[in-house]
């Protein structure tokens, strides 16, 4: 495949953080791209056109054929540009990919809960809000292993790969959610003296969002949270 020239773009949404996902893996991959942005009230036609069957962004459009779904977008970078090797986002040895996999899967599997968190109310969200910490203290076992006991800076190494990508909108979107929804999950914490609740996860999140790439590669986050603030307000009026 060429390295250069090829028609490459990317369809995403700047409050979606799996749009970001794609967005962060071709960038570290080196990989050219236009991106275009897409209006999640009024779906653009080359949207409808390229994903009929969800109608959701990301998708990822490489000349002409149209890849969707986040983390299947990015496994798909792995293999359509293997010369762009010197960032891999997937381990080569099989056991290390199968288990990069199956956290990929966890943390999607996952989504729904922090969801019901983020628009319930009352003793929905106490519920939400219990579960939503089961599943970051599952997180945090595995941060401990990774990166407390072995001193790794990411989940895969000292490079990002495709686990930190799938967790990488807990660094910044879920600390926007805690913002919109009064309620806290992640207590991290700037102080390095003190230790939250999760202190090798919020590790891992210091260490991913001062990685060049995704530090330059982030929305505004007080624009982020005035954008939850109105998504939750519009989910708890249309419940009520």
């Amino acid at each position: 495949m060429e390295e250069e020239g090829e028609d490459v773009k990317l369809l995403g949404a700047w409050p979606s953080p799996f749009s970001y996902r794609v967005l962060w893996g071709l960038k570290l991959k080196g990989i050219s791209f236009q991106y275009e942005e897409e209006d999640l009230a009024r779906k653009s036609s080359a949207l409808l056109r390229y994903n009929p069957v969800h109608r959701k962004i990301p998708v990822l459009v490489h000349g002409e054929k149209p890849i969707a779904e986040s983390t299947v977008i990015l496994e798909y970078i792995e293999e359509a540009w293997p010369q762009k090797n010197d960032h891999p986002l997937l381990p080569q040895d099989p056991l290390e990919r199968a288990e990069a996999r199956f956290w990929t899967k966890f943390v999607e599997d996952k989504n729904p809960t922090f969801f019901r968190y983020f628009r319930s109310t009352g003793v929905d969200q106490e519920q939400a809000t219990e579960e939503a910490k089961q599943v970051l203290k599952a997180i945090e076992d595995y941060a401990e292993l990774q990166i407390g006991k072995e001193g790794k800076k990411f989940f895969r190494g000292g490079t990002i790969g495709i686990t930190d990508l799938t967790l990488g909108w807990i660094s910044w979107w879920l600390k926007a959610m805690e913002e919109a929804v009064g309620v806290k999950l992640l207590m991290e914490t700037t102080d390095e003296a003190e230790e939250g609740p999760f202190p090798n996860l919020s590790r891992w999140m210091k260490n991913f969002r001062e990685d060049p790439v995704i530090r330059d590669n982030l929305p505004d986050f007080d624009d982020l949270v005035l954008y939850f603030k109105r998504l939750r307000h519009n989910f708890i009026a249309t419940s009520d």
